[in-house]
């Protein structure tokens, strides 16, 4: 049976690699949605699509610029912790 600092551990790693794998789309919508907010505000102009349109745009332009950092790090995490565990080594 797995010890509980193994477990918690590996919870904490798993979390680790989620948090940097969607900081970059995080952080993008975070800032496209500044940007048209303030354009928005500037204009005064309030369609709904504008603040929709350019986010999903911009996460997914990042989105595919970052697949093989985060392709990486998955593979990693789960051939270096998970494999292993569910192995037994």
């Amino acid at each position: 049976m797995m010890e509980e600092m193994v477990f918690y551990d590996t919870m904490r790693q798993g979390l680790w690699i989620a948090v940097k794998i969607s900081a970059p789309i995080l952080t993008v919508a975070l800032l496209a949605g500044i940007i048209v907010g303030l354009f928005q505000a500037l204009t005064s102009i309030q369609e709904m699509t504008l603040t929709f349109v350019p986010k999903v745009a911009a996460m997914l332009i990042v989105f595919w610029a970052t697949m093989g950092f985060m392709t990486e790090s998955l593979i990693g995490f789960f051939q270096g912790r998970l494999i292993p565990l569910i192995a037994g080594i």
